[in-house]
């Protein structure tokens, strides 16, 4: 145990010493492990991550989060050394829809707005006309002007979320992250049983959706990001949390006192917990893996990029 300590804190000093010679930034995403969201200089969402992105003047950002997240960072920063701490940080949601997918709905709809969720490659982004978060996608659609076709891409439950708040109908691709996909209803279900004074806090990627509601009509659908401004809001003592379980470390640590109960305790995304804190010290320390994307393909994502960024 106390090597392990030791290591820890050789891992987070040469962290910090290394941030400052190379003047670089750790941007990471709420469902980072603990340990690298404790030495990250921001820690949010998609949203959140793409501004402070835009923003930075950081001469390197070392993105802990997955490999669309630091393509982003790498679009909005062309002139920026963008590292992704492990090449294997994918997203199954990402990989569920090609640039074909979208040319080809495109060729059929040529009136048509292509809204991109940005769990998205780059190359997805350059032939959207918009990007969206899942905290500002219901905000986008609904200022889209009436009368045209709309394709909301690739997640189906946040698009059915968007679809039922707006009433605007879209084209929905049936792509899913497999994290969410995995909570259900009946897990909301047992829940409701046991926690029945709790507040119920929902990311609308779930694949409960709209049963979810059924079982607990007062539930809030919410971004990473809105858990936690609403946590702190709130009044309620206790929380049911449906999302990856690495935004528990968050809540807990920003709005003490409360309890936060997991709906699904094994919601775990692998992808996002390849990167640990040696792979963040050999990232800054090798300058690797350094994340690019070609200017033709940069230029056009940049657009759909720059909209999103304007909204909320």
């Amino acid at each position: 145990m106390e090597v392990l300590v030791q290591e820890h804190s050789f891992l987070v000093g040469e962290i910090q010493r290394l941030k400052a010679e190379r003047n670089a930034v750790i941007l990471a995403h709420s469902y980072q492990r603990p340990e690298v969201q404790e030495v990250a200089d921001f820690v949010g969402d998609s949203l959140g991550l793409s501004r402070e992105a835009a923003k930075t003047k950081a001469e390197v950002i070392v993105f802990a989060g997955v490999h669309f997240m630091a393509e982003t960072a790498a679009i909005l920063n062309p002139e920026k050394t963008v590292l992704l701490p492990d090449l294997a940080a994918g997203c199954s949601l990402a990989d569920s829809i090609t640039p074909e997918d979208v040319r080809r709905w495109k060729e059929e709809n040529p009136d048509g707005i292509v809204v991109a969720y940005v769990n998205t490659s780059a190359e997805v982004k350059a032939l959207a006309d918009i990007c969206v978060t899942s905290a500002n996608a219901v905000e986008v659609v609904a200022s889209l002007p009436e009368g045209r076709p709309i394709f909301f891409l690739p997640d189906m439950f946040l698009g059915a979320h968007v679809e039922r708040v707006t009433g605007r109908k879209m084209a929905l691709w049936p792509g899913e992250c497999h994290v969410h996909a995995g909570i259900r209803a009946e897990h909301i279900e047992a829940l409701v049983k046991d926690r029945p004074a709790a507040e119920f806090l929902i990311h609308p990627e779930c694949g409960c959706g709209s049963s979810c509601l059924y079982l607990k009509p007062d539930a809030k659908m919410l971004s990473t990001e809105g858990m936690v401004r609403y946590a702190a809001k709130s009044g309620a003592p206790e929380f049911v949390i449906a999302t990856e379980v690495g935004i528990l470390h968050r809540l807990r640590k920003l709005v003490p006192g409360k309890e936060f109960i997991p709906v699904k305790p094994d919601a775990v995304c692998e992808y996002m917990k390849t990167i640990t804190l040696e792979k963040v010290y050999e990232s800054l320390r090798d300058l690797k893996h350094v994340v690019r994307v070609p200017e033709e393909v940069a230029e056009k994502a940049r657009r759909a990029l720059s909209a999103m960024l304007q909204v909320g």
